[in-house]
């Protein structure tokens, strides 16, 4: 008998049985995975309805709010019975937002935010949102500052003043620092500005800066 080749029958039935059981034990871990998918599977069209539902639970929340405060921007500014409406989907386990305007009781009577009253609507929106979404920032880690560059462009001027105090009473009562850039004439804006500075150009020298008021004129 060759006791060589047996030992050698033996090594070799030992590793298959070493490689048998680790395929084993893969398989059984690799069931377990598998189940565990199949299970998650089945809770996850239940679980993104609900995260959907609670989303627009929770967001309808805050754009109630964000439609009675803009609503009242509007009418404080142009001076007309408009109601900014915000429709709301879900896409993508997103939620998506689409602002209106609409002008009278019947709810088809809708403007184009973008160019509706000449585009002072746009100003106005842009300008509110704005302002919501900064005061929603955790004061530890933004500054409470937002630069408004010409957003009382499409406004009439004679809406400025109105436009220009009712930003900087928000701005006030949410203890934000506003810059407010803006071409009309400075009377349109004066009595809602802590500082007035005007840039004067010079072709020479360069654009230079005059200060028109301080808050120690105030």
């Amino acid at each position: 008998m060759d006791f060589s080749a047996l030992d050698e029958l033996s090594e070799r039935v030992a590793q298959l049985g070493g490689l048998a059981r680790s395929r084993h034990e893969q398989y059984l871990s690799s069931r377990r995975e598998h189940d565990e998918i199949g299970r998650f599977l089945e809770l996850a069209p239940k679980a993104s309805q609900t995260l959907d539902q609670l989303s627009s639970t929770l967001f309808g929340e805050l754009l109630d709010e964000i439609e009675t405060n803009l609503t009242h921007a509007v009418r404080e500014v142009l001076g007309q019975d408009r109601t900014v409406i915000s429709e709301r989907s879900t896409k993508s386990n997103k939620l998506q937002v689409h602002f209106s305007i609409h002008s009278g009781p019947d709810p088809e009577q809708r403007e184009d935010i973008l160019s509706g009253q000449g585009g002072s609507v746009a100003n106005i929106l842009s300008v509110g949102l704005r302002l919501i979404a900064l005061s929603q920032l955790d004061p530890f880690r933004h500054r409470p500052f937002l630069v408004l560059d010409e957003q009382d462009c499409w406004l009439k001027p004679e809406l400025v003043p109105r436009f220009m105090k009712l930003i900087a009473q928000i701005a006030e009562r949410l203890g934000l620092q506003l810059l407010v850039i803006s071409h009309h004439p400075v009377d349109k804006f004066s009595t809602a500005a802590d500082r007035i500075l005007e840039l004067i150009p010079d072709d020479e020298h360069g654009p230079r800066v005059r200060a028109l008021r301080t808050e120690e004129d105030r």
